[in-house]
Formats: structure tokens, sequence, C-alpha cells
């Protein structure tokens, strides 16, 4: 019987404890809770020809837990506001809208700022990857319909602190 004991029932207590310690990392998963990011003190700004469009009031997501949770399971984002991500260096970006129930603008920008590729009107929930189209280092996101209700388009510079930091 110790023999037995030890065959299967040791085995069938570890995996009963993994999938209690596993239990709240998937409850917190599936329940959708948002990650809320302060807003940065320094707005961005987006300026066109050195003469400004428009600015936001800017969550930084600069880790990779920030940048992976992104805008999920956010149903408020206010108008004004934008997420801005930030990469270690410029590569070839893809998103997806996975968990983010409402559409969005995506600025896909190099290290100086300057956006590259704008992807408009995104499809909340899907999987389908949103590729950046060329080598960035930042995404900003934006509700969607900001894009064309302010002019914004591809050449536009982004102008924070944190992309001066690493553009100088």
């Amino acid at each position: 019987m110790p023999h037995l004991l030890r065959k299967f029932v040791a085995p069938l207590v570890v995996v009963i404890l993994g999938v209690v310690a596993a239990a709240p990392v998937i409850s917190q998963e599936r329940s959708g809770s948002p990650m809320l990011l302060g807003v940065d003190p320094a707005a961005l700004q987006i300026v066109r020809d050195s003469e400004p469009v428009t600015s936001f009031d800017v969550e930084v997501a600069d880790s990779p837990d920030e940048r992976a949770r992104g805008l999920m399971f956010r149903d408020d984002f206010p108008d004004d506001r934008a997420m801005l991500f930030v990469f270690e260096n410029e590569r070839p970006l893809y998103f997806w809208m996975r968990n983010t129930p409402r559409p969005l603008d995506i600025l896909y920008a190099t290290s100086d700022g300057t956006v590259k590729t704008i992807a408009r009107d995104t499809t909340p929930f899907s999987d389908r990857p949103i590729p950046s189209g060329a080598p960035v280092r930042f995404a900003l996101e934006i509700n969607a319909g900001a894009a064309d209700r302010l002019g914004l388009r591809v050449g536009d510079v982004l102008l924070h602190p944190v992309i001066s930091a690493i553009a100088d």
C-alpha cells in the first residue's frame, strides 16, 4: 500500500495543488480586470512641420506586462487620452485587439517619434495581427476615429519626454 500511495496519490496531490495555485491567475484573466496606469504628467503632443496638431493625456506602457495588457478590458477611455507603448528597439510590431472591447486607431512611430503607419478603426476582440508595416519603436493607441477627426497622418511626429530621451 505505501508503494501504491507514492505512485498514484502523491502525483494526484501535486496536480491538485497546481490547479489550486493557478486558479487566481486563470480567474483574473477571465474576469477581465483592466490595467489602470497613471496618467503621465507630461502630455503627448503630435506636431506637423513643427506646428502642434493636437495633444493627449498619456498613459505610458513600457514594461512587458504593461505592453501585453494595454487597453484590454477597458470599457472607458476618454477621447483626450492615449496609451503610448514603448519598446526596447525598432522592429516590426504586430498588435491585436484580443479582450479589447472598443475600436482603436493605432499610430506606429520610429525612435524619433515619426509616424510610419496608422491602423484606423481596429476591430474589437479580434486576434487578427495589426502590423506596423515598418520597423518602429512606439505605438500610440487612441479612440477609433480620432486620427481622421484630427487629421493625423503618416509623417506627423509624436513628442513626449520618453520619446525625446530615446531619440537623443
